[in-house]
């Protein structure tokens, strides 16, 4: 479907005005320009910084729920073991002709529990861990959301420099940057 004469109209007078400003020999212009580009770099660096770190969160935080998974599983079998101990110690108790066999099994459940509840240790200690880093990586997360986006807005008031010709929208832009580029860095202190 084709543009509208307005469209074609409007168009036209942008690609006008880039192509002038392309030729400008301002070096309020050419410097801005280069300013804005480096921020765009460090925009998108900062975008994949977060996004690495908001993955790094979820897959921590998905390990500490499969380490606490791991570790309920032992505690339950822990249990089993302790009922099967205590009912052949019952067994065991009430004498007859099993009653040794009953009392050697019971016995070998109460060792089997030593054995599990360190499995089980394991798995919470490891799952203490991963809650640990998921925070770090979460806190990462938020710093560098906010980095970016006084990055991308730094962009966006430094281009008010180019169409008002004027460089109090670059200085707050350059300020913001740098805000930007210390909670990033700050991100990984």
């Amino acid at each position: 479907m084709g543009e509208s004469p307005l469209e074609e109209f409007e168009a036209h007078e942008h690609a006008e005005h880039a192509a002038h400003g392309a030729h400008e020999t301002d070096p309020l212009i050419s410097r801005v320009t280069l300013t804005i580009a480096v921020m765009a770099v460090l925009a998108a660096v900062g975008a994949t910084l977060e996004t690495t770190e908001g993955d790094k969160t979820i897959v921590t935080k998905n390990e500490a729920v499969l380490q606490q998974n791991q570790a309920t599983d032992a505690w339950n079998f822990y249990q089993a073991k302790s009922l099967k101990k205590n009912l052949y110690g019952l067994a065991a108790d009430q004498g007859g002709a099993k009653a040794a066999d009953y009392a050697r099994i019971a016995a070998q459940n109460g060792a089997d529990q030593a054995g599990i509840a360190k499995k089980a240790r394991a798995f919470e200690a490891a799952r203490d861990r991963s809650s640990e880093e998921a925070e770090v990586h979460e806190r990462r997360h938020g710093r560098l959301t906010i980095a970016s986006t006084l990055l991308h807005m730094a962009i966006a008031i430094a281009t008010l420099a180019i169409i008002l010709r004027r460089k109090w929208p670059w200085g707050t832009a350059l300020i913001m940057t740098g805000a930007g580029l210390a909670l990033a860095v700050w991100a990984y202190l």
